[in-house]
C-alpha cells in the first residue's frame, strides 16, 4: 500500500516552548524525503526524531518567516561538513528564497565558497516541484503576510490495480507478461492467445491526497486545492475568540481551520504552529465541534496518511 509520512518536528507558532519547536515537518514517500520548512532548532528534532540526516537533500519553503527559515543555517552547515551530501535543493517564494540567500551566502559561509552546492529554485504557484510515475508534488498559492507565500499538494497519480487472480485464471504467467499488462500493453501468450490490460486491471482508483498549508490568513481560496484531501496539515494559531487578531496578523483559528475541512470534504485535519496562549486541548475541543475528525499535533508525531485512512504511529518507550 502506497502511503505518505508525516514526522512533526516543530508545532509551536513564532516561538518554541518547552515542549514545542518551531515549525519544521519531514514527509516521506517511497524513497523521496522532504524537510518542510525548517525552524530554529530542527536539526537537533531531526536527531531526536531517529530519522538521521542521509538523503536529505530536498527542503520545501512555505515562507520566508524566521521561525521557519532560520534553521537552515544550521542544518546546512551540519550536511555541508559531516554528511556527505553533495549537494541541497531549497524551494520557495522568490522573496522567501532571498532571504534563505542572504542567510546562506552572506551569515553561514561568508567570504568563503560553500563545501556543498546549494541550489535554490523560485517556484511560482502551479509550478511542479517533482513527479514520476506515480505521484506529483505541487506547489500552490497561499495568502499571508508578504508576498511569494506557498503550500503543498502532495497526490498519487490515480492508478487501476492489477487483479492477480483474474490473471492466474487467463493463465498469464508470473514475469514480464504481467509486468507489460500493468503498463497499458496487450501480451500474447503461449497458446496463441491475446490478453489485454483491461482483462486483468480492476476500476481506477483515486491515489492518496495530502496537503500542507503553513502560515495561512484566508481559506476561500484554498477550497478547490483542498477538496477531498485524505489529510490536511495546517496551522492553528489562535482560538476563534481572538479571531479579529487572527485575521490581523494573517494566521488562522481552530474554527476557520476546521470549517475549511468539513467544507472541502477532507478526511482528516491535522493541526499544527499552536500558540503558547492556548492549551492543546483548547485548540481540539473548539475544532472538533466543527470537524469531528480533527487531530492536535505534537512534536515528534508520526502519521500515516492512506485512502483507508491516517495512522498516528506511537513512538517506542525510550
Amino acid at each position: 500500500m502506497l502511503m505518505f509520512e508525516v514526522i512533526f518536528l516543530g508545532t509551536s507558532s513564532s516561538a518554541p516552548t518547552v515542549t514545542r519547536g518551531l515549525a519544521g515537518h519531514v514527509i516521506l514517500h517511497r524513497h523521496y524525503r522532504f524537510l518542510l520548512d525548517c525552524g530554529e532548532g530542527t536539526q537537533r528534532q531531526i536527531l531526536r526524531s531517529g530519522l538521521g540526516f542521509k538523503r536529505l537533500d530536498t527542503v520545501l519553503l512555505t515562507h520566508g518567516h524566521l521561525d521557519h527559515i532560520l534553521g537552515l543555517g544550521g542544518l546546512v552547515s551540519t550536511l555541508a561538513r559531516w554528511e556527505n551530501l553533495d549537494h541541497i535543493d531549497i524551494y520557495g517564494g522568490r522573496a522567501t528564497l532571498g532571504r534563505v540567500s542572504d542567510l546562506l551566502f552572506k551569515v553561514v559561509f561568508a567570504g568563503h565558497r560553500p563545501p556543498i552546492d546549494i541550489s535554490l529554485h523560485p517556484l511560482e504557484p502551479g509550478d511542479v516541484v517533482c513527479a514520476d510515475e506515480k505521484f506529483s508534488l505541487t506547489a500552490f498559492e497561499v495568502s499571508h503576510r508578504g508576498p511569494g507565500n506557498l503550500g503543498y499538494l502532495f497526490e498519487e497519480k490515480p492508478h487501476r490495480p492489477f487483479l492477480a487472480e483474474r490473471a492466474a485464471e487467463l493463465g498469464v504467467p508470473f514475469g514480464p507478461e504481467r509486468a507489460r499488462l500493468v503498463r497499458g500493453e496487450a501480451v500474447a501468450l503461449a497458446d496463441g492467445r491475446v490478453v489485454t490490460p483491461d482483462d486483468v486491471l480492476g476500476e481506477t482508483q483515486h491515489g492518496t491526497k495530502y496537503v500542507h498549508i503553513g502560515d495561512v490568513g484566508r481559506t476561500d481560496n484554498l477550497l478547490e486545492i483542498v477538496r477531498g484531501a485524505d489529510a490536511l496539515v495546517m496551522e492553528s494559531t489562535y482560538l476563534e475568540e481572538e479571531g479579529q487578531m487572527a485575521a490581523e496578523f494573517g494566521h488562522m483559528t481552530a474554527t476557520r481551520a476546521a470549517a475549511l475541512a468539513r467544507d472541502a470534504g477532507v478526511q482528516h485535519l491535522i493541526l499544527t504552529h499552536l500558540s503558547r496562549r492556548y492549551s492543546e486541548r483548547e485548540i481540539r475541543t473548539e475544532a472538533r465541534a466543527t470537524f469531528a475528525n480533527t487531530h492536535v499535533a505534537r512534536d515528534l508525531d508520526h502519521y500515516q496518511i492512506t485512502r483507508e485512512g491516517v495512522v498516528r504511529v506511537k513512538k517506542e518507550e525510550g
